[in-house]
């Protein structure tokens, strides 16, 4: 086995899956006109103590696919800001009708 989790967050992931799995039965329950609300609240109460194990996860490193975007993002906002008088006015004279 090739994971590099610990076991908290495997376990993490696993009372979530579970729970996620008893909600689909709370579900199924209501379709069948006999709510079983004990599904529900198990589900809740497994979800959470999966995201209890889960929240200790590192968040993973940036891939860098959009640093292309972001760049042309903050040029955009940087040359918004410098003079000219273009930005809001157009809106502006278009409501003054």
């Amino acid at each position: 086995m090739d994971n590099e989790d610990p076991i908290e967050v495997r376990m993490g992931t696993f009372f979530v899956v579970m729970g996620g799995g008893v909600f689909l039965l709370f579900v199924l329950s209501d379709v069948a006109d006999r709510v079983e609300f004990d599904y529900f609240f198990l589900s809740l109460v497994l979800i959470g103590i999966g995201y209890y194990f889960r929240r200790k996860k590192a968040p993973p490193p940036p891939s860098g696919r959009f640093t292309g975007f972001k760049d042309f993002w903050q040029k955009m906002r940087s040359g918004r800001g410098k003079g000219g008088g273009g930005g809001g006015d157009s809106k502006d004279k278009k409501d003054k009708k």
